[in-house]
């Protein structure tokens, strides 16, 4: 999809159809933007007199459409509601986008302009930004592996931005190309949390992840069982062993410094990790699932989709740090060689697992991967993303994240970062008590506490193999997919976790973590 930004009128607009997104308005005194007035006057009126009807109030997600009779050049025009102006903000802007992409695509329109709407408490780059991702988010389908309905919608294959004359179209148009490009990671994320298991197994998360390295310029690695078995990752192993797909720890780099022989090179930049959870399908081993909405359980690689989408945005976004995407792949599933309960794993730190219960396996795999990020890299700071728990989606639902962490201050960069994106994280305790609950009387630790703060035993569980790096661990499991579509989000992955990574090394420097 191609997003221009100009400074046309919107009475110039040429597109298949013209969205003018409104905020609420009071059907006896309606008060249209000086923009929007425009088009009303060539339209005689009619936008007005649809607003002072009561039939469009400028609610949100509400949408009226006008058909010209040739006063102006666009076929179709769209008034989109965003609702109170008073709470105006980039998520209002990225539902108004999105509402706008799928009336269009429901009519096959092949081109869209959007009248960029005056928000008093953003700037024009981050009006174009919301405007872009949600255009491009909305315009996602996941089609592989079906025949296309007679009934399908179209595809918008270009969108203009269209901004006030006086507006700094450069600084907007950059704003733009930083949502689109976005918008297009996040659809990356997408497309490999919705593939069924049978279609990406580890192996095939590493080959994508491999493909989308070449595409943007990442180094890439992939350590496969000889190495993981030199290594002495046996969280990772122990998982994958029951299944017939063997696992895999995916490394991405960006801005990786050049390697001299087989010796170690330090970034310049400082190195932020970012780790994913990637169990390509979890039955649940041994301690299998109830088989209702197991079907749902190729999504427990949302972190890793997360930390693949990332990644490439950080290249094309050609953010000043050296990112470093760690990815723990592997098939959790029941047979004679699976792991049981009552085992004991010894992880790549050398701590000892009583496995309790192998549904709880995906902090047995981030064991590994949170060690070998901290102590073959050395980051500033960690992040780790994962379907972890079902307990977090008790506490908060599909609303938000669970944000856990070693660092008060990273917390809260991670819960800001999160407003600003539009995926909240919030803050949830790690304490002692936690800690102690998964203390284990033949090992070090064992992998479940019971169902007493669930959310908040697995963050403590992992907590064993940060160390003292700051480190902040997102439990995606009510946000990481939705059955529930949105304006901007159709049924499956969400693609959660890109937004926030990135707003969260934006402007690293000035994030003091002291």
């Amino acid at each position: 999809m191609q997003v221009s930004v100009d400074s046309r009128s919107p009475v110039d607009a040429s597109a298949d159809v013209l969205a003018l997104p409104l905020a609420s308005l009071d059907p006896s005194k309606p008060k249209l933007p000086a923009r929007i007035a425009a088009v009303d006057r060539a339209l005689g009126g009619r936008i007005s007199s649809i607003v002072s009807s009561g039939d469009f109030r400028g609610k949100q997600g509400q949408s009226v459409l006008v058909y010209p009779a040739g006063e102006i050049g666009t076929r179709r025009v769209l008034l989109v509601g965003m609702g109170d102006e008073g709470s105006l903000d980039a998520e209002a802007l990225r539902c108004a986008a999105g509402t706008a992409m799928s009336q269009a695509a429901a009519r096959h329109a092949s081109s869209v302009a959007i009248a960029a709407p005056n928000v008093r408490r953003l700037r024009a780059a981050a009006v174009a930004q919301a405007l872009a991702e949600g255009a491009v988010l909305a315009g996602y389908r996941f089609d592989a592996h079906r025949s296309p309905p007679e009934d399908a919608p179209g595809e918008v294959a270009a969108v203009s931005l269209s901004f006030d004359r006086g507006v700094d179209l450069r600084a907007a148009r950059a704003g733009a190309a930083r949502g689109v490009c976005l918008g297009e990671s996040q659809n990356v994320a997408r497309d490999l949390s919705n593939e069924p298991a049978n279609e990406l197994p580890p192996s095939e998360l590493a080959r994508r992840s491999q493909r989308v390295a070449r595409e943007v310029g990442l180094r890439v690695r992939v350590l496969d069982v000889p190495e993981l078995k030199r290594r002495k990752m046996g969280g990772i192993l122990a998982v994958g062993q029951g299944s017939a797909n063997p696992p895999r720890l995916i490394v991405l780099e960006h801005n990786a410094p050049p390697t001299r022989g087989r010796a170690k090179t330090r970034s310049r930049q400082p190195t932020i990790c970012l780790v994913g959870k990637g169990i390509t399908f979890d039955s649940g081993g041994i301690s299998i699932k109830p088989s209702a909405g197991m079907e749902e359980m190729k999504h427990d690689m949302s972190g890793a989709a997360a930390v693949v989408g990332a990644l490439r945005a950080c290249a094309v976004l050609k953010v000043p740090l050296h990112v470093v995407g760690i990815i723990a792949a592997a098939e959790n599933m029941p047979s004679g060689t699976a792991y049981r309960p009552g085992d004991i794993v010894t992880a790549m730190s050398g701590k000892t697992i009583e496995v309790m219960n192998t549904d709880a396996e995906g902090r047995v795999v981030l064991a590994d991967a949170l060690h070998f990020a901290r102590t073959e890299f050395e980051p500033r700071a960690m992040i780790d993303l994962a379907t972890l728990t079902g307990a977090c989606v008790i506490a908060l639902g599909k609303l938000a994240s669970g944000a856990f962490g070693n660092s008060e201050r990273l917390v809260e960069i991670v819960r800001q970062a999160g407003d600003v994106a539009s995926e909240r994280a919030w803050p949830m305790p790690l304490w002692e008590g936690h800690r102690k609950q998964i203390r284990s009387e033949v090992a070090d630790i064992k992998n479940t506490g019971g169902r007493e703060a669930g959310a908040s035993t697995a963050a403590a569980f992992l907590s064993n193999f940060v160390g003292d790096t700051p480190w902040v661990h997102l439990d995606i499991a009510g946000t990481g997919w939705t059955s529930k579509p949105g304006a901007y989000q159709g049924r499956g992955a969400t693609g959660v976790g890109v937004r926030i990574l990135l707003e969260v090394l934006r402007d690293w420097k000035s994030k003091r973590l002291d």
